[in-house]
C-alpha cells in the first residue's frame, strides 16, 4: 500500500533543526485525532519532530499508522492539569481544535479552552503556537463560529507567546467536510435551488496546501506574533466550485438558481437532507459562505516559501481527492471526528451489569468457510457494503436519525475494506476490534439508553462461527419503550443479518470481490 505519510515534495525541505540544547525539537499537537491534526502528526514525524500529542481517548491514538511513534498525553483540553502537562518541555504548540458540534455553548467553549492553552503556553515559555483559523473579511459581520475563531486567534496573539494564525477558508481534499458537501449536492443535484451566497467568492484550498503551510509555520523568526491569510490560486463563486466538481467528475454541468429565501438554517436542513454532512456541521459551514470569504493580502509569503511546484489549483485538488477515495486510500474524514453530545464511555464488562437493567439480543450462525474469510465479511460492514439484512429498515432507521439531528446512515465509513478503533461507521464508532476476531461498535444515533453492537468471527473444527450481540442500556421509560418497540424488528434485522454475514463469507472464499450487502 502507498505510504500516505510520506514526503511529496510539497513539504518545506528544511528538517526539524536541533535545539540549542542539542536535543530534537517538540511540537505538540492539540487535535491529533481530526481531520487535519491525524494527517499533520506523520508529516511532523517525518520532518524530524518529536511528537506529543493531548487525547481524552488514547485508543484512538493508538489506532494510527502513527500511534506508537507518539508520546499521548491523556486528557482534555478544558482541563488545565492535562494542559500544564501537556505543553512542557514543548517547542511548537499547534491548535487544531474547535468547538463546531459542541452545542450552543461553542463560543464560550471556545473562548474557554483558547484561554487555558494561552495561559498554559505562557507559563511554560512555549516558543510558538500556530493556529489554524478561518479566513474572513475585516468589513462584515460574521456567522458565530466565523467570530468564535477570530476570537481564538486574537486570545492566542495575545497570549505573551508568539502566534502565528492561518486564516485559510474552504479546504478542499478527500474526507473534508467542505469537499464532501461539494459533491453530494453535485452528484445528487442535477438542478440546485441554492441560498444567494452561492454567488459570493471563495477561495479554496488544497489539504496539503494547508499541510505545507502549518509545517512551515513552525519555523518562521521568534518574534513573529500575526495573523496571516492562506488561500490557493483559484477565486471561485460557490456555484463555480460545484461545476469544476462536475468537470472533474464527469458530470453534465449544473443549473443552479440563486433564491433569495433560503436562510442559513434552512439550507444546512436541505444539506443535511442530501449529503451526509449533518446538521450541526453543515450549518457551520453554511453560515462561513454568507460572506466574500477571500485572501486579503499575501504576507505569507514573507514568512513560509510556497511549495516548490506552486499552490494546487482547485480542480487538481478535485481530481486528486476523488483519485484517493477511489484507490481507498484516504487518510482522515472529517466523519471520524468525535461527536461532543452523545455518549463515549466504554461498554462496561458484563459482571457490571449486576443491578441494571439491559436488554440484550444474541445470535449465532455457522459456516463452513474459516474465520479468516467471515472476519473480512465482518470488517466491510457498513458503508457502501450496508449491514447483510433488510436495508429498507436499516435506511428508515438512518432517516429517523437525521431527523432528529443524528448522524443517520449516510456517514459512511473513511475505508472500504480496513477499521481501526474510533473510526465512525455509519451512526455507530468503532470503539474496539481486535483484527481477525473481534469488533465492537457503540451507536452514536439518537436514542433514549446506551447500545452496542458486537460481532465476533471464531474458528471451529468444521470452519467458523459468527457471535453478534446486541447490548442496551435504557435510560428510564422512555428506553424501555424504545426497546420493545423496535424488539419485533429485530427478529428480521438481527438474524437475518447474522445469516447473510455467514453465507457471505462462504462467497467469499471462492470470489474475495462478491462480498456485499
Amino acid at each position: 500500500m502507498e505510504d500516505l505519510t510520506a514526503p511529496t515534495g510539497r513539504e518545506p525541505a528544511v528538517i526539524a533543526p536541533p535545539r540549542a540544547d542539542g536535543e530534537t525539537p517538540r511540537a505538540l499537537v492539540l487535535g491529533a485525532t481530526g481531520y487535519l491534526g491525524g494527517r499533520l502528526v506523520p508529516r511532523l514525524l517525518n520532518a524530524g519532530y518529536r511528537v506529543r500529542v493531548l487525547a481524552r481517548h488514547p485508543e484512538r491514538v493508538a489506532a494510527f499508522s502513527w500511534g506508537d511513534r507518539v508520546e499521548v498525553v491523556a486528557g482534555d483540553a478544558k482541563d488545565p492539569d492535562a494542559v500544564a502537562d501537556a505543553v512542557r518541555d514543548v517547542d511548537v504548540l499547534y491548535y487544531l481544535i474547535h468547538s463546531m458540534m459542541s452545542g450552543r455553548s461553542f463560543e464560550q467553549t471556545d473562548r474557554d479552552v483558547a484561554t487555558t492553552v494561552a495561559d498554559a503556553a505562557a507559563a511554560a515559555s512555549v516558543p510558538r503556537i500556530v493556529y489554524l483559523g478561518g479566513l474572513h473579511p475585516d468589513d462584515a459581520p460574521l456567522s458565530p463560529h466565523l467570530r468564535s475563531r477570530v476570537e481564538v486567534g486574537q486570545i492566542l496573539l495575545a497570549s505573551g507567546v508568539p502566534t502565528l494564525v492561518l486564516q485559510a477558508g474552504v479546504v478542499i481534499g478527500s474526507g473534508s467536510a467542505s469537499f464532501e458537501m461539494v459533491r453530494h449536492l453535485t452528484d445528487v443535484l442535477p438542478y440546485m435551488p441554492a441560498p444567494k451566497w452561492v454567488r459570493n467568492r471563495i477561495q479554496p484550498i488544497a489539504v496539503r496546501d494547508v499541510l505545507h503551510y502549518l509545517l512551515g509555520a513552525a519555523r518562521v523568526p521568534a518574534e513573529v506574533n500575526t495573523a496571516v491569510d492562506i488561500g490557493g490560486p483559484d477565486v471561485l463563486r460557490y456555484g463555480q466550485m460545484m461545476n469544476g466538481y462536475a468537470v472533474v467528475a464527469g458530470l453534465p454541468q449544473r443549473a443552479i438558481a440563486a433564491l433569495p429565501v433560503l436562510t442559513p438554517r434552512l439550507a444546512s436542513l436541505w444539506v443535511n437532507l442530501v449529503t451526509p454532512i449533518p446538521a450541526a456541521i453543515a450549518r457551520p459551514l453554511v453560515e462561513s459562505l454568507q460572506v466574500d470569504c477571500v485572501v486579503r493580502s499575501w504576507a505569507v509569503d514573507d514568512l513560509i516559501p510556497r511549495p516548490a511546484d506552486g499552490l494546487m489549483r482547485y480542480r487538481d485538488a478535485v481530481a486528486l481527492a476523488l483519485s484517493r477515495e477511489k484507490e481507498d486510500t484516504v487518510e482522515t474524514s472529517w466523519a471520524d471526528a468525535e461527536l461532543l453530545d452523545v455518549p463515549s464511555s466504554p461498554l462496561p464488562s458484563d459482571p457490571d451489569w449486576a443491578g441494571q437493567v439491559v436488554f440484550v439480543d444474541e445470535r449465532s450462525a455457522t459456516t463452513p468457510a474459516p474465520a479468516s474469510a467471515l472476519w473480512r465479511v465482518i470488517e466491510g460492514i457498513g458503508g457502501q457494503n450496508g449491514w447483510y439484512s433488510s436495508p429498507l429498515l436499516w435506511a428508515l432507521r438512518g432517516w429517523m436519525d437525521r431527523l432528529v439531528g443524528g448522524v443517520g446512515l449516510q456517514r459512511g465509513r473513511r475505508s472500504k475494506g480496513r477499521l481501526s478503533a474510533g473510526d465512525a461507521l455509519d451512526f455507530w464508532r468503532v470503539e474496539a476490534i481486535e483484527h481477525g476476531s473481534f469488533l465492537r461498535l457503540r451507536a452514536e444515533m439518537k436514542v433514549p439508553g446506551l447500545a452496542w453492537l458486537e460481532l465476533r468471527a471464531v474458528p471451529t473444527d468444521t470452519g467458523s462461527r459468527y457471535e453478534q450481540r446486541a447490548v442496551f442500556f435504557p435510560h428510564g421509560l422512555a428506553g424501555r419503550l424504545y426497546w420493545f418497540a423496535v424488539l419485533p424488528f429485530h427478529g428480521f434485522i438481527f438474524s437475518g443479518m447474522a445469516n447473510r454475514i455467514a453465507a457471505t463469507a462462504e462467497t467469499f472464499v471462492s470470489d474475495p470481490e462478491a462480498v456485499e450487502a
